[in-house]
């Protein structure tokens, strides 16, 4: 059996290189190369739907495929890359999808004339058996290397669980238990490591505001051992699968494959997706137009950064960069000044919250004033949108589900202190202290000199 320092050095099989050792890469392997490039850099523009373009067509698409039908299919795909010209111009998913395509047709001696048709979901899966007792469900899904606490030493100490949260206006709780407010337009990674990756996209809530909130989210699962494939989901508004990209709800056709699974626990609204190998657990929300996001993972699953990787940029595990972040506190003050001189915030939207409403609104969902009760106090306010009430709400509801303490499910406004401050702040009271203590010498030798 291995160890944790065994496992950690296990690097997986990424199966993102196309050239390499093995030679000339198949027509397939370039399909999910050019799956995972796709989810890498999504559109800026929202109106650019190029990745329904390459989940329609992978989702059409078999390893058994036979040449007549996979062209049929790849020529479908060619024309729904094209219908996307006028709003992916300038994308470069875009740009990378044609060049993915003619490389298709080359190898497998497609011709650009012929039938099309629409992607068709592939053939269902076969109804899942009724579910064992637990001990002989982890059994029956794989070996003990796939299972992450089976896979530890005997008499090890439990592995600790750690929590990261990103959800609203965007809010982000860092695995660390840090609680920021952040602008973070665009995309960014929220994770990545040996086992993973995890990257949000955040589109401004209100033109011209600097409010935004996450429209799509891709995750990436990397090959591991005996246990999985290599398995991409990804879902944007209106979009929250219950599979993989692939059409498939578990890790393949490995003998660890039911480790790796898609549950979907409320349709459209609320998915978790199952990762017992690493010992993880994903949570992905859409609640009004947006998404949450929550995860739980092991400290050493969290911390296996590949070799000569920056992670400064990751942000569930460094948080946002310090220009991205938004001071609830003089936020607060803004709107408590407002409020006094008989004024509304531009852009509170149609619901034109107050400070006092927009906190007797939140309070029905959440009594406690902590910075979850904040974070929708200050969401209200900057958009108007009375959805991230429920956001917040159910980021909460997600602590309570994957926090391994329940003494730090609350984070108060003291606990956000940024480190550098708090640092700062124990520097100056040293300082103070030191100068105090040297005036009381200083008065001593005096009275003593005239004495």
């Amino acid at each position: 059996m291995q160890s944790p320092r065994e496992r950690s050095e296990v690097r997986p099989r990424a199966g993102w290189m196309v050239m390499g050792k093995r030679g000339r890469p198949s027509a397939l392997e370039v399909c999910r190369v050019l799956a995972v490039f796709l989810s890498l850099f999504p559109s800026v523009s929202l109106q650019c739907k190029i990745l329904k373009c390459n989940s329609e067509f992978w989702a059409s698409t078999s390893n058994s495929a036979p040449d007549e039908e996979f062209c049929t299919a790849l020529r479908a795909f060619n024309s729904c890359v094209r219908r996307t010209a006028r709003t992916c111009r300038g994308d470069l998913a875009y740009h990378s999808a044609q060049h993915g395509i003619e490389d298709l047709m080359v190898q497998r001696n497609c011709s650009k004339e012929g039938p099309t048709s629409q992607p068709r979901a592939r053939t269902p899966l076969a109804p899942p058996l009724p579910p064992l007792p637990p001990d002989s469900q982890e059994r029956s899904d794989g070996p003990e290397v796939c299972h992450y606490e089976r896979s530890l030493p005997r008499n090890t100490s439990p592995p600790n669980y750690t929590h990261c949260g990103f959800f609203g206006d965007p809010h982000l709780r860092t695995f660390g238990d840090e609680f920021q407010t952040c602008k973070v337009e665009g995309a960014w990674p929220l994770i990545h490591n040996k086992y993973l990756s995890v990257q949000v996209t955040n589109t401004p809530v209100v033109p011209g505001s600097m409010a935004t909130a996450t429209s799509k989210l891709t995750i990436i699962f990397k090959n591991f051992q005996e246990c999985v494939d290599q398995k991409m989901y990804h879902a944007e508004t209106d979009e929250l699968p219950a599979a993989f990209a692939d059409g498939s709800k578990n890790g393949g056709d490995r003998h660890g494959a039911n480790t790796l699974r898609v549950v979907e626990k409320v349709p459209g609204q609320h998915v978790e997706i199952q990762a017992r190998y690493i010992g993880a657990t994903i949570v992905v929300r859409q609640v009004g137009r947006y998404l949450t996001f929550a995860a739980r993972m092991p400290e050493e699953v969290v911390n296996s950064v590949e070799e000569g990787d920056n992670q400064d940029l990751y942000l569930c595990l460094h948080g946002c960069p310090a220009n991205q972040r938004i001071d609830f506190r003089n936020f607060r003050a803004r709107a408590t000044e407002a409020q006094s001189a008989g004024r509304t915030r531009s852009g509170s939207g149609a619901h034109g919250f107050t400070y006092q409403s927009a906190k007797a609104k939140c309070k029905e969902r959440l009594p406690v004033e902590d910075l979850y009760f904040q974070s929708c106090v200050f969401d209200l306010l900057s958009s108007g949108d009375i959805n991230f009430t429920m956001a917040a709400y159910y980021a909460f509801e997600d602590v309570k589900m994957l926090h391994s303490n329940s003494n730090r499910y609350h984070i108060y406004e003291k606990d956000a202190l940024p480190r550098s401050s708090a640092v700062q702040r124990s520097k100056d009271l040293l300082s103070l202290l030191l100068f105090n203590l040297f005036s009381l010498v200083m008065w001593i030798e005096c009275c003593t000199v005239h004495l």
